[in-house]
């Protein structure tokens, strides 16, 4: 294993400690369905930085807005995502009864990214083993597509190296993030990596533990999924970039209610 160098560790890292970039984890996701038009379109008009959603692919080649390989626990269905075409996963509900909602395409959630120009976007791309690298070579071409290929809003991030890496030789304009699975704790104990991203995206419990991934190397700092305000206000306190969170509403009102650091900066 490697050590994270290269050209792009040397990305400055410019936020400020006291003023983390707030992103809802897929979409509004703590008063909505998750990953759904409601939940994004309720995120996306809060003052926040931008949402945060997954992108798998379908058997008919379709990137659609979805997180779990199987659709049993959101929908109305059953099955793998994988295995079924686009009609009949646009058929179920990833809604409720009262207000149905359907599975969305990537292309619609980057239309709706339209009416919000101040606004980012971070993509997770999902990677059955099956499609290989298809999943992030669909997920460039989509943001071709639609225009958003060299945009400053897009940040691409995953659990995969070869994800990173297949971005940094294609993409290297797009800003990317390594996310740390949780066992890496234990077994990763160096840090060690296997791609040069721009950032780091431990998850909160991760990064407490682990405080040298604050600012690791000089990279970006991203965390998930931050949902208690004790440590929405550790983030702030100890300069992360940005955190992903199920309640941005909440995160929006924790870090306005408090102005200044209660515990020593790094």
């Amino acid at each position: 294993m490697t050590t994270l160098l290269g050209s792009n560790s040397e990305k400055p890292n410019t936020a400020t400690p006291f003023n983390p970039k707030i992103v809802a984890h897929r979409g509004a996701s703590g008063l909505y369905p998750e990953l759904t038009f409601q939940a994004f379109d309720a995120a996306l008009r809060m003052d926040i930085h931008g949402i945060e959603c997954d992108v798998r692919l379908t058997r008919d080649g379709r990137l659609v807005v979805f997180h779990d390989a199987l659709v049993n626990r959101t929908t109305n269905g059953r099955g793998r995502v994988a295995a079924m075409d686009f009609t009949d996963l646009r058929a179920l509900n990833v809604g409720t009864k009262e207000n149905p909602q359907r599975i969305m395409l990537l292309d619609e959630l980057l239309e709706l990214m339209q009416d919000y120009p101040e606004k980012h976007i971070y993509i997770e791309t999902k990677h059955p083993t099956v499609y290989g690298p298809e999943v992030d070579e669909q997920t460039l071409r989509r943001l071709t597509y639609a225009g958003m290929r060299d945009s400053e809003r897009v940040h691409l991030i995953s659990f995969s190296h070869r994800a990173m890496r297949y971005f940094t030789e294609f993409a290297p304009e797009i800003e990317t993030f390594y996310l740390f699975r949780l066992r890496e704790k234990k077994w990763n104990k160096k840090n060690c990596m296997l791609s040069r991203p721009y950032g780091v995206g431990p998850a909160i419990s991760h990064l407490q533990a682990r405080r040298e991934l604050l600012g690791f190397k000089g990279l970006k700092t991203y965390t998930w999924t931050v949902n208690l305000p004790k440590d929405m206000l550790w983030c702030r306190d100890h300069g992360v970039d940005v955190f992903a969170t199920d309640l941005p509403h909440l995160a929006v009102e924790v870090l306005a209610s408090r102005q200044r650091p209660q515990v020593e900066l790094r």
